[in-house]
């Protein structure tokens, strides 16, 4: 059996013969010569057969090929700059390992909803190949950055008794006829593990049952929380800003490319160095209630409400010319399928141009007190160039386990990083709460069981220390960092509120 060649490794192949293995992008036979492009999970190459009295069966089967079949082929390696890849193969040898028919996936526009029942097929397409490469090495640069720095992976448990965040967004569990919760975080567990490690960090899935569709929420996602002892909120925040920007060198470093064909400005992502933007949630109030805030709305609104025109007009346009006489099929076809990524573009724009009032008016009556929501904190990241750390939130809208300020009781000692153009929080973190009396009174203030806690409250009752930490959720920050506008594409199977197949 021949050795195979990954194609990626095709530069090592040329003026001589590979064996490739993988899948048929697309076909083009034309007359007496057939093109194909051939995938095979580390890139793409195009491979050709010229039709002759001596490979008439060869050139046959290569022109039969359909989309997505499996093959086997042999043949002479050339570099070919106009090609997919660089690379041209010269075939002498194919064998189809698996056939395919009427694959449901075609090169022409197909709706979210109609992606998404096929996400198992979807995997295949370029775009989403790209995306999760980039998720790859993003997931493998966090490990990395803590493993390289002391940090000792804690592995926290999924089946939870009592929340670690909000009580209104648990997944209740029948655990042997006892109820659990599936886990909203590791953070509680792995303060217990900083009290032996010093720098730990858990890596897994978590659980929100957010009753939510927008952009930026699913019911499960992965994050990293890394949990640091004998820390302050100044020194929590170092590390979230170091780490931050290993990741967004990383991928630049590795992956320049791949963000370009996803149509990522990496000038936006040469940004993300030190110093980041740091404010307080007072500044954060302010800023929403300011003249800068309003103007970047007004002008989104203008913009959009254009583009909808625009979106109108060409609809009726390629309606209009699939109802005309003499027009091919495969016309008709391409202008229904244009339609069909219109009319979703038109869909998503018609709910922003009708939210915007509504958040125009939210921030221009912001109040102290409040929690930003999500339309806020896409404001305020878009003011600024950079990410933006935002502390010291009201105590009463974050956790129990926050450490309440020394100087001002009324907020806590916790910070959200902002990701820049528009994309929001991506991390969460904060100094937690070293003092016994203080967090019993907080557990007591937002009526949680203390019985539940009792081991947590050990933590302060034997060797208390300063300690704090974080959480990153990857989704979110592959979102950003692809510039994707939905975080669905950035998990392999997204689970949100009526999505769970496949």
């Amino acid at each position: 059996m021949a050795a195979k060649t990954e194609i990626r490794d095709l530069s090592g192949h040329v003026g001589g013969s590979a064996t490739l293995t993988g899948w048929v992008v697309k076909n083009r036979p034309s007359g007496k010569i057939s093109f194909f492009e051939l995938r095979d999970g580390t890139g793409v190459c195009q491979c050709v057969v010229e039709k002759s009295e001596s490979n008439d069966s060869l050139f046959e089967a290569a022109r039969r090929l359909s989309q997505e079949a499996s093959v086997e082929v042999t043949g002479a390696v050339t570099r070919e700059e106009r090609a997919v890849g660089g690379y041209e193969v010269r075939l002498t040898a194919l064998t189809v390992v698996g056939a395919s028919q009427e694959y449901p996936i075609t090169p022409k526009p197909h709706g979210i909803d109609f992606l998404f029942k096929r996400r198992h097929l979807w995997f295949r397409a370029q775009r989403q190949w790209l995306i999760m490469r980039v998720r790859a090495t993003i997931i493998d640069q966090i490990r990395r950055f803590f493993n390289d720095r002391g940090y000792i992976l804690v592995d926290t448990p999924i089946f939870a008794p009592a929340a670690g965040e909000g009580s209104q967004t648990l997944f209740k569990v029948d655990y042997f006829g006892e109820p659990v919760y599936l886990a909203q975080t590791g953070q509680l567990y792995l303060e217990a593990a900083c009290m032996a490690h010093r720098k730990v960090y858990c890596f897994g899935p978590t659980f929100r049952a957010e009753k939510s569709k927008t952009r930026r929420h699913l019911t499960e996602f992965w994050m990293v929380e890394p949990e640091i002892a004998y820390a302050s909120l100044s020194d929590v925040i170092d590390v979230a800003e170091d780490f931050v920007c290993s990741l967004a060198e990383r991928v630049l470093t590795d992956h320049r490319q791949e963000l370009i064909e996803l149509g990522r400005d990496v000038a936006q992502l040469e940004r993300i160095r030190k110093p980041f933007y740091r404010i307080r949630y007072d500044e954060a109030a302010e800023l929403l209630r300011g003249p800068k805030a309003k103007a970047l709305l007004e002008k989104d609104l203008a913009a959009k409400t254009s583009r909808l025109a625009e979106l109108d007009q060409k609809v009726a346009e390629l309606e209009d010319r699939q109802k005309q006489g003499g027009v091919k099929q495969w016309e008709k076809d391409k202008a229904a399928a244009e339609v069909i990524d219109l009319r979703e573009e038109r869909s998503e724009l018609t709910d922003q141009i009708a939210n915007i009032p509504h958040h125009m008016k939210l921030a221009a009556e912001f109040e102290w007190g409040g929690d930003l929501g999500g339309s806020d904190e896409t404001i305020i990241s878009r003011l600024h160039d950079r990410p933006v750390f935002v502390s010291h939130y009201p105590k009463h809208v974050k956790a129990f386990y926050m450490r309440e300020a020394r100087d001002n009781a009324k907020v806590v000692e916790n910070f959200d990083l902002l990701a820049p153009e528009g994309f929001g929080e991506v991390i969460g973190g904060s100094a937690r709460e070293e003092d016994y009396d203080r967090l019993l009174h907080r557990i007591h203030e937002e009526g949680l069981p203390q019985e539940d806690y009792e081991w947590y409250l050990d933590l302060r009752r034997f060797g208390t220390v300063p300690h704090g930490g974080f959480g990153l959720g990857v989704e979110r920050t592959v979102a950003w960092i692809c510039n994707l506008k939905h975080i669905r594409e950035a998990i392999p199977y997204p689970r949100m509120m009526g999505r769970f197949y496949p």
